[in-house]
């Protein structure tokens, strides 16, 4: 009988937060399992959630503000001050991401990163000595342009005129002077938490990969990738940049390019991993599960690169655990995730995607509990095999 569940989820976008799927998954556990031990998870990937996660678990708080929002509105927004009060979180998600951009209003080459420059300046003012900046869930194509022009850069034309706020801007860049740069964003360490796969520059740029998903035409792609390799160029230029390659380097794409801004900066762009969940002391507590259960929105042939299932399921199988993966939907792919034992999708029968988005807690309990009931039947049922010749009888566990 399974007595200790790990739940391990990652958030479901514009639907569920990290908690909130942590809750829905621990309710159907406790259908099946009333009496089980549930340590929950709540993992976050530098996306939405990540300042409040972090916040929470080093007994920090967080400081709420008005800042400038993806579109150039203001919005109610916040960093985290973590316990040892060294440290802020500055949660990009949280002033430009995409759950802030307006249905009518998603287009990547208008909507700014200049909020997240704003953060860092005000966690700058509370005297921290390093400054982590989650990078995820960004509504974002602009390379980081905004948050540099909020921490006092000017960016300018070939006739020496200010650019506006907007990633379609970048093409008709020419000189960045840097002389107005916030002097203590050179005094503090910037750690960037990011997804290594992902590039500024190329065919598998962040412009072609993520930009249709964030309300970009074709034509608007080829426009931003145009854009953000002129920016890459600018950036190595007029600010020196030796040590990074802001192309091609491993986290340059991060949040629409804000990692090769920041890393223009002297930021160290990070394995978001490596940076987040050493807080919330994951492999310890996988250790001790009997099933550790992880889910995300979509699991799919791009899981394995930088999803929070599949380090879930890799850093589970280091203790020998097994994982079962909850997900919105099963693409290709979803069967060879390293480290997952069994998969499985939370609609019951097809839907409408706003209906889907609505009960998506609901379906995620519902989910959770159908896939219990088949495991616990499984490990009650004898499956029968012959090899050379004999008969063997293999105990699922």
């Amino acid at each position: 009988m399974l007595t200790r569940v790990v739940v391990a989820p990652s958030g479901f976008k514009e639907s569920l937060s990290a908690e909130a799927a942590a809750d829905a998954i621990a309710a159907g556990v406790r259908r099946v399992l009333p009496d089980a031990w549930i340590d929950r998870i709540p993992l976050v990937d530098g996306g939405e959630g990540t300042a409040a996660a972090l916040s929470a678990a080093t007994g920090g708080r967080l400081v709420a503000l008005p800042a400038t929002g993806p579109v150039g509105e203001p919005v109610d927004t916040h960093f985290a001050l973590l316990g040892s009060r060294d440290t802020a979180v500055v949660e990009m998600a949280a002033v430009a991401g995409l759950s802030l951009v307006p249905l009518a209003r998603r287009d990547p080459g208008a909507t700014t990163t200049y909020g997240v420059g704003e953060l860092i300046r005000a966690a700058l003012d509370t005297g921290v000595r390093r400054i982590l900046i989650g990078c995820g869930d960004s509504g974002t194509s602009d390379g980081g342009a905004g948050a540099l022009q909020a921490l006092g850069a000017r960016l300018l034309d070939a006739d020496g005129c200010e650019l506006p706020c907007g990633g379609l801007e970048l093409k008709r860049l020419s000189r960045i002077d840097p002389s107005g740069l916030d002097p203590r964003v050179r005094e503090v360490e910037l750690l960037v938490a990011c997804n290594p796969y992902n590039v500024l520059c190329g065919e598998r740029g962040v412009a072609r990969v993520f930009g249709p998903q964030k309300g970009a035409t074709p034509a608007q792609v080829e426009h931003l990738s145009a854009g953000l390799e002129n920016w890459a160029d600018v950036l190595t230029r007029d600010l020196a940049v030796t040590t990074t390659d802001l192309h091609h380097g491993p986290g340059t794409g991060a949040s629409g390019g804000l990692g090769a801004g920041l890393a223009a900066l002297g930021a160290r762009l990070l394995p978001r991993f490596d940076v987040l969940l050493d807080h919330l002391d994951l492999d310890a507590r996988l250790a001790r599960a009997d099933l550790v259960v992880t889910a995300e929105g979509a699991l799919d042939h791009q899981t394995p690169r930088g999803k929070v299932p599949a380090e879930v399921a890799r850093r589970a199988k280091l203790h020998g655990r097994p994982v079962l993966a909850l997900a919105g939907t099963l693409g290709e792919g979803a069967d060879d995730v390293p480290g997952v034992d069994a998969c499985s999708a939370i609609l019951p029968a097809p839907m409408p995607l706003a209906e889907a988005l609505a009960r998506a807690s609901e379906l995620l309990t519902d989910a959770t509990d159908r896939a219990l009931r088949m495991i616990l039947l499984g490990a009650r049922l004898p499956v029968h095999t012959r090899a050379s010749g004999a008969d063997l009888t293999l105990q699922v566990r």
